[in-house]
């Protein structure tokens, strides 16, 4: 049963695993997507018990319209295993991916694949329909993504970890995704792109990691954007007051919404036989072809995907 590598995924909230709290007030977000966290957010002394917290709240809770997903422990821990088995077992048919962090090489991925594989067999799960996302946190995995992307038909996306990575390259800087002082261009485009790139050779997705000022809302559109401009399809968010700022920024406007449905539209007409099988047309002003459709077809997929509706349509021109 294959994944779903397209799944609408412009705000990915993290949820702390031990907060019965958080766990509550999460199902009633509007984000695509919440991640139950049992690396970063769990304390050790509460990962044990916060597995079976996750399991409770998946398996209780409504989370209707969101993407379902536990980020478990780094591979260089004892806690990684015992983590898979105890939220798949208990969870599994209605967990949708399980987020791998700190990833470094293809065989973490392959691993965790694998270990699904068998669980899923054992308590009788359609193989293969939990998906992987794989995040990238250090110069290692960043050097390795290209073999990490294509290493499982599981996998969803690829996830940037910047304060892992900004620790890892001993970046001058304690704000995590701002520009380091003393460097005049975007200290990130490489990181972002080399990340961007290994994902679209294998049709993943794409997402941006925390924006830790939780309050500078300002500021996480000025980082979202930085991104979102680049094709990533969305980012973590933290807070609450992020959400918002989020689905709008990995979101299509209005206008270039509809610009699309209109280009697939008009590239449709003239492509067929009343539009004279023609290779290319005019919408307006503005000469489209077959490259036109595959941009659009983009645009137009994020814009369905947020929910918009058109609010134009296409007439055929008269016959001149």
């Amino acid at each position: 049963m294959p994944v779903d590598r397209h799944r609408p995924r412009r705000s990915c909230l993290a949820v702390p695993g031990s907060s019965q709290r958080f766990l509550e007030k999460a199902q009633g977000l509007p984000v695509d997507q919440v991640f139950l966290d049992l690396e970063d957010a769990c304390a050790p002394a509460v990962k044990e018990s916060a597995r079976h917290q996750i399991v409770k709240a998946i398996t209780t809770g409504d989370w209707s319209g969101k993407t379902v997903v536990v980020r478990v422990n780094d591979l260089t821990t004892h806690w990684t295993y015992r983590d898979v088995i105890t939220v798949v077992e208990g969870a599994g048919d209605r967990l949708d991916c399980v987020m791998l962090p700190k990833v470094q090489d293809a065989t973490q991925v392959r691993w965790l694949d694998l270990l699904l594989t068998q669980i899923e067999k054992t308590v009788g799960l359609p193989v293969g329909r939990i998906g992987i996302e794989a995040q990238i946190e250090n110069a290692k995995g960043l050097v390795n993504v290209d073999e990490i992307a294509g290493s499982s038909p599981r996998l969803e996306t690829i996830v940037f970890g910047p304060a892992d990575f900004m620790a890892s390259i001993n970046m001058k800087s304690l704000v995590v995704g701002e520009q380091p002082p003393g460097y005049p261009a975007d200290a990130y485009h490489y990181i972002l792109m080399r990340i961007l790139m290994a994902a679209r050779t294998h049709d993943l997705q794409a997402i941006d990691g925390p924006y830790l000022q939780i309050r500078d809302v300002a500021g996480f559109e000025e980082v979202a954007r930085r991104s979102a401009a680049l094709g990533f399809d969305g980012k973590w968010v933290l807070h609450p007051g992020q959400v918002d700022a989020a689905n709008a920024v990995y979101s299509p406007s209005q206008e270039d919404y509809d610009h699309a449905e209109l280009i697939l539209d008009a590239y449709a007409w003239a492509t067929s036989a009343a539009g004279g099988f023609k290779g290319s047309a005019m919408l307006g002003d503005e000469m489209i072809d077959e490259a036109s459709r595959k941009m659009a077809l983009v645009i137009a997929g994020k814009g369905r995907a947020a929910g918009l509706s058109r609010t134009t349509s296409f007439t055929a021109p008269e016959e001149s």
